[in-house]
């Protein structure tokens, strides 16, 4: 397969622009990770107008194969925020077929070592995400729409299962659980428990969300350090509107308001009010508790 596709990705590897090259050949158990084709070539680019161009190809009677032509900045961000989540899958385990000045070997190594800065943000982001699912699920339970509250509450335990494998230092591959069987079985004990219990679904429910406030209230204050650290950087009282527009916040802006009042309710962040022009009205701005972690 590499010798049909070589003159595709030797005419990229010979562009000054070019980082790297990797190949990844489709696994017959798990197809989804090359998006059901036969070979991803992913090409990694200093720069580029177009920050993500995707061409197919078609070849050897009737196989098929995926170029991915990928800017650096774009790269690094589907890396720190899982905006794309083959992208770890294929920079691991591609094979290197061309490699600017061990461009593409340093990548995988970070990947492996995945810094603590790193770690902390992708923390933050997938713990504002588990909030969110899980007081969706709660509102929905207990208006008895029992069948929503059940989807939502997979979808929490899949958030959950993705912090605590980033807990334990790697990266969240698609196959979640099998990472989550292997490193944290109370977890996966939870999952097992919601989709093959014998309860009626909504006992099933009742116990996930008794069991998940307690994991979701014991991870609260290590999962949300990027956070806090980011508040620490004033000594002033941040209003929700400064810091949403914070560079280092972005990533998780859209869960920034579910997760403060999270915060507030456990009592490690504060509130503080400012007056306004309005009788009894109040801006409100939030600071970390003084013995916030």
């Amino acid at each position: 397969m590499e010798n049909v596709l070589r003159p595709i990705y030797q005419e990229r590897a010979s562009h000054a622009n070019t980082l790297g090259i990797l190949m990844l050949q489709k696994n017959d158990s798990h197809l989804s990770v090359t998006d059901q084709f036969d070979c991803i070539l992913l090409v990694i680019v200093k720069e580029a107008q177009d920050p993500w161009y995707v061409k197919h190809y078609e070849f050897n009677d009737q196989q098929k194969a995926a170029m991915h032509v990928v800017s650096e900045p774009l790269l690094y961000e589907w890396i720190d925020t899982s905006g794309y989540r083959k992208i770890v899958e294929w920079l691991t385990k591609g094979s290197i077929i061309y490699d600017r000045n061990d461009y593409v070997a340093d990548l995988k190594n970070m990947l492996r070592e995945f810094p603590e800065q790193s770690r902390k943000l992708r923390k933050v982001i997938e713990f504002a995400k588990l909030v969110r699912s899980y007081r969706e699920c709660k509102e929905l339970f207990e208006t008895k729409h029992y069948l929503d509250a059940n989807s939502l509450m997979i979808r929490s335990l899949h958030y959950l299962a993705r912090l605590t494998v980033i807990e334990k230092g790697f990266h969240p591959e698609n196959m979640v659980w099998n990472q989550v069987q292997r490193i944290d079985p109370e977890v996966y004990k939870l999952y097992r428990e919601l989709i093959d219990g014998d309860e009626p679904v909504e006992k099933r429910i009742q116990l996930m969300i008794l069991a998940s406030d307690f994991s979701i209230h014991s991870r609260a204050e290590q999962s949300v350090k990027h956070l806090l650290d980011v508040m620490r950087q004033s000594d002033e009282p941040w209003t929700f509107g400064d810091l949403k527009l914070h560079p280092e916040v972005s990533h998780y802006a859209l869960d920034l308001s579910i997760l403060l009042e999270y915060l507030v309710e456990k009592g490690i962040v504060e509130t503080h009010l400012l007056e306004t022009k309005g009788e009894q009205v109040y801006h409100r701005c939030y600071h970390v508790t003084e013995n916030g972690d």
